[in-house]
């Protein structure tokens, strides 16, 4: 490699540490924007933690990659002094380096690959941008492998392992679990250690108010959405009550409260989670909601599995959601299809309670399949008198699938030739007329997304002149 292509190569590994800096910062704000601070400390604090994690992470690209073969090159000594400088601001002499690569290899073992990236797992704010999680990951995992010249074979099979190992833990569900006090994250002349983030399901509402989003900027955001004509009007018609509410209520006049719970429904990936989120901007720029973040549960996050715990387990959700939306995502799990359901039973009850408790600080809203949310309100007159107001979500059409492909690629930095996209045309088309209740829209589109960046990282991970 000659030195001008070192030093281009330096440059374009400096550039993917900030780009990784700026992924992790960019989430942490969206999740506390969101939820309030889930570790319950100063926002900074929060954000601390988040950027710990993208140290961590970039420490462990650079020794797993690098000393893949046990052997620090002196190209590889000089790309850590650009890293050591990025993460801690600290610019070591090459003896320095040479000195902290063992420590730096040391501290790295105790890292492991699910800690570092778990908040895009974790948080639904950031489950959208696991994409590009996994392309900042493969970038600085191939400009690490081609630093000193041709990538080794150890270096690309240790690069597609450890991209196997994050994919495979960011596409499992998230399941809530206690932070760990102990995880030691970033690396600097003085240990610290950083709790790990927690669920969104304990978010303190008694946090910072969210960021001020305008009426104009939330629908804005809601026009933006591919498709859902239906979905799009019927928003608006309920914006347009609520400012002639408003202005009445300015002038004396009497105001005709109506129910702002909604029943979503429609198959999974038709937007309704983002809709919910937009609908909470929207009460909350119109001052009907304080906050106006979103809180997203389901059955397990309501319904506990011993007698006298589901109560509790449900308030302490209604707790995090006050002042938001509490948006249940399949609400007809907690009634039984068949036989008794005493627990699901409960956490109907309490709800109802404290829907009409806090009315003046909650809104709920139920998602889930159409005909079984049909079922849900038939087996509570309760349910069906406060969710009287329903909107449908239809299946994107392939053309519509399409589109969202091309956003995609777009908002990650990517191209798509015109015959691949055709020929991902003719599969949408050919899944859209044979779909059923499990037709994934949205979601599917996005497997097929980060599928095709798999596919094109193991395609060029061994080029040198990438």
């Amino acid at each position: 490699m000659t030195p001008a292509s070192f030093i281009h190569l330096l440059n374009q590994f400096h550039q993917s540490l900030v780009d990784c800096r700026q992924l992790y910062l960019n989430g942490a704000k969206t999740v506390f924007a969101q939820h309030g601070d889930p570790l319950k400390t100063p926002p900074a604090k929060f954000v601390q933690s988040i950027d710990d994690l993208h140290r961590g992470l970039l420490l462990k690209l650079y020794v797993s990659i690098c000393g893949a073969d046990y052997v620090w090159t002196e190209t590889e000594e000089k790309v850590a002094g650009v890293l050591i400088q990025h993460l801690w601001q600290q610019n070591l002499t090459r003896q320095q380096i040479r000195d902290a690569i063992p420590q730096l290899a040391r501290e790295a073992a105790l890292l492991t690959w699910p800690q570092l990236v778990d908040p895009f797992r974790r948080y639904p704010e950031l489950r959208s941008r696991k994409a590009e999680l996994e392309t900042c990951v493969m970038r600085v995992g191939n400009l690490l492998a081609k630093c000193d010249g041709q990538p080794t074979s150890l270096e690309v099979d240790k690069l597609r392992e450890i991209q196997a190992e994050i994919v495979a833990y960011l596409v499992c569900e998230a399941q809530p679990k206690a932070a760990d006090p102990t995880s030691p994250i970033a690396i600097e002349a003085a240990e610290r250690k950083t709790a790990l983030p927690t669920s969104t399901n304990t978010a303190d509402n008694s946090a910072a108010p969210l960021p001020c989003i305008d009426l104009e900027t939330a629908i804005k955001e809601l026009d933006q959405l591919i498709g859902m004509e239906s979905v799009k009007h019927e928003i608006k018609s309920l914006v347009n009550y609520l400012k002639v509410q408003r202005l009445r209520s300015d002038a004396g006049l009497a105001e005709t409260k109506i129910t702002l719970h909604k029943l979503f429904c429609g198959n999974p990936g038709t937007g309704k989670t983002t809709v919910a989120r937009i609908l909470g901007q929207i009460y909350g720029a119109m001052g009907i909601l304080k906050r106006g973040h979103l809180i997203e549960t389901d059955r397990s996050g309501l319904v506990a599995q011993y007698a006298g715990q589901t109560g509790p387990k449900t308030n302490a959700i209604v707790d995090s959601a006050l002042d938001g939306i509490l948006f249940i995502d399949e609400a007809y799990s907690l009634v039984a299809e068949k036989g008794d359901d005493p627990f699901g039973h409960e956490a109907i009850q309490t709800l109802l309670k404290r829907m009409e408790d806090d009315r003046e600080r909650l809104v709920v809203v139920l998602a889930g399949y159409p005909e079984p949310m049909t079922r849900l309100l038939n087996s509570n007159p309760g349910l069906s008198s406060r969710f009287s107001r329903r909107i449908d979500f239809a299946d994107y059409s392939p053309t519509e699938l399409g589109q969202i492909l091309g956003r995609m690629c777009e908002s990650n930095q990517y191209q798509i030739k015109k015959l691949a996209q055709a020929k991902a045309m003719v599969g949408f088309d050919w899944l859209y007329q044979n779909r059923d209740e499990k037709f994934g829209n949205g979601r599917m589109v996005r497997n097929v997304f980060e599928r095709a960046i798999r596919k094109l990282s193991n395609r060029i991970v061994a080029i040198p002149k990438l």
